[in-house]
């Protein structure tokens, strides 16, 4: 990939930016709008330049948020100096409660599956009628915690 360089002495446009660091111009434009990047120098013709260590910290919060971490975990993570032991221990802590919360969400989908098994097992296409049509119908109505809503549940869809 060639080295793309600043068309001035401010920095880089948008698009240099966003091809530098993997983040899209309307991502940019958002984790500025959420303050995860600092609102940039913007020139007599609108335009907005990046600095190298701009290009950097999108990078970063693009590593973060494929880790799935979310925006307060990202903002968390973007305020700490990695030279203080203090901050070590925050970043620790963070790190770990995702890790809970990947774990918890984990136990979600694994149950999903078991879910989405269970269903699949129930028709094989022979029958004259879609077991597993009939069984996503039953688990349609009994999610349905009031009388208003159980009634509109009886206006369901019916297979011809």
């Amino acid at each position: 990939m060639p080295v793309i360089q600043p068309q001035n002495s401010s920095g880089y446009l948008i698009g240099q930016a966003a091809k530098l660091s993997g983040v899209s111009s309307a991502n940019i434009r958002f984790y500025q709008k959420e303050k995860l990047i600092r609102r940039q120098e913007i020139s007599a013709n609108s335009y907005s330049f990046y600095s190298d260590e701009d290009v950097h910290q999108l990078r970063f919060i693009r590593q973060l948020r494929s880790l799935d971490m979310t925006l307060d975990e990202v903002r968390t993570l973007l305020g700490l100096d990695l030279r203080k032991k203090r901050d070590c221990q925050t970043a620790r802590e963070t790190l770990d409660d995702h890790i809970g919360h990947v774990r918890d969400r984990l136990k979600e989908l694994k149950a999903l599956e078991k879910n989405l098994m269970d269903l699949r097992s129930r028709c094989d296409g022979d029958d004259d009628h879609c077991h597993l049509i009939e069984a996503l119908h039953a688990q349609a109505d009994s999610s349905m915690t009031s009388p208003v809503a159980a009634r509109k549940a009886g206006k369901r869809h019916q297979a011809l």
